[in-house]
């Protein structure tokens, strides 16, 4: 009787820190159950073995900054069934599109001693703006529990259950004081996807947004709440100019309260 052949998954990276990787690797047990139902044919994070293409399943962890990523994203889409984008950088372009309201050759003259050297594009983008992405997971980094539910629903046929509501629900039924109301704190919690199980405001601390904008978020009703508990417009825009500063609801406000 012949064994059927396991999915292939690969895990690529671009633009980013790791730690959406290391979120995969910090399943531990998890990930033995995982091993056992793929075969890893490219995870450079945590393996030399490297399996040619294509690939039933692909994470892409990371944005997209410059030309040669502009390609080899063309590549990876072209050799992947199923491509998934995994965090903040990937999704919306993550803290380096913080470049993207200025001009980055200001930035490489001032921190590289020879910034001839370098070569990059003027904007950090989401993978999105270059190939069909079919799958986002949200987080700054993503969430293990929701990564591991994916990847379950995905090996197994069923349709992920990705959140698309606020980080408000998840406040109220963990049964924590709003922040805002309560504190009067800066907090992006009314607009921001939830996933993160409200971790922020569980430390009577605001939502910092790492899960990006919810399905239909009311910018403009946010800064008049934040306004109406003494959040000042130069606040609003550092929140807003944070992990997800390039997702277009949030970057859209922030520059409406600069004007």
């Amino acid at each position: 009787m012949r064994t059927p052949k396991k999915p292939k998954l690969a895990v690529w990276k671009f633009a980013s820190c790791d730690g959406c990787q290391l979120t995969l690797l910090d399943c531990e047990d998890e990930l033995l159950d995982i091993v056992g139902a793929v075969d890893i044919a490219y995870f450079p994070e945590a393996t030399r073995v490297h399996m040619p293409g294509p690939y039933d399943l692909s994470l892409v962890e990371g944005s997209i900054t410059t030309a040669e990523d502009a390609r080899r994203i063309q590549h990876v889409r072209k050799q992947s069934k199923v491509l998934v984008a995994i965090g903040a950088c990937a999704a919306s372009g993550g803290l380096q599109a913080l470049r993207n309201t200025a001009n980055v050759h200001d930035y490489t003259e001032t921190v590289y001693p020879h910034p001839e050297w370098i070569e990059t594009l003027a904007n950090s983008k989401p993978i999105r703006d270059y190939v069909t992405v079919d799958y986002e997971l949200r987080g700054c980094p993503i969430s293990k529990a929701q990564l591991l539910d994916f990847l379950t629903a995905v090996l197994t046929g069923r349709k992920p259950n990705l959140p698309r509501y606020s980080v408000c629900e998840e406040c109220k039924r963990k049964g924590n004081v709003c922040v805002v109301v309560g504190q009067g704190a800066a907090c992006l919690g009314p607009i921001t996807q939830a996933g993160c199980g409200a971790i922020c405001p569980s430390f009577e601390r605001g939502c910092y947004g790492c899960f990006g904008p919810c399905m239909t978020p009311n910018t403009a009703s946010w800064s008049q709440l934040m306004t109406k508990h003494g959040v000042t417009a130069r606040e609003q825009i550092r929140l807003l100019r944070g992990i997800n500063c390039a997702a277009e609801p949030f970057q859209t406000q922030s520059e409406a309260l600069a004007k």
